[in-house]
């Protein structure tokens, strides 16, 4: 089920990067109407739909250069010194954003069912004349 919060969180977006754990193709179908997407496999997405999902991805995107990828401990790159601007991962579910020798790593969070104690949030990352902007937005959400 996708939220109708996370719905309305990303509609007016560009593109839309899905850093897996998606649960279901319809997910991705019902994303595919707001925005062109990018999506990888987590680890729970099982079946024939999800074998057709890569492990990770490159996407270009205003002259940034992302690398998205689901566990951030299985990264086995530098990105800086491949040419990354940033790396999307989500396998933590946990938001976070920092920098790191000129990188942007990003984890937007969940917007899926609440995992443990962790915020309901999507991300969202604004890219102008080669500078990003990144935020995690926390979803207002009873369950």
């Amino acid at each position: 089920m996708l939220r109708p919060e996370a719905l309305e969180a990303l509609r007016g977006s560009q593109h839309i990067i899905h850093a897996g754990d998606i649960g279901a193709p319809e997910i991705l179908e019902t994303l595919a109407t707001i925005a062109p997407v990018t999506a990888i496999r987590g680890n729970v997405d099982k079946g024939a739909w999800a074998r057709q999902l890569p492990e990770t991805e490159v996407v270009e995107i205003g002259g940034i250069s992302i690398y998205v990828l689901h566990d951030l401990a299985q990264l086995d790159l530098k990105p800086e010194a491949a040419g990354f601007n940033v790396v999307i991962s989500g396998h933590s579910h946990v938001p976070k954003q920092e920098t790191r020798s000129g990188v942007l790593y990003f984890n937007p969070g969940s917007a899926g069912p609440r995992r443990f104690k962790l915020p309901v949030s999507v991300g969202r990352l604004t890219i102008v004349d080669g500078k990003i902007e990144a935020q995690i937005l926390l979803l207002e959400t009873t369950t």
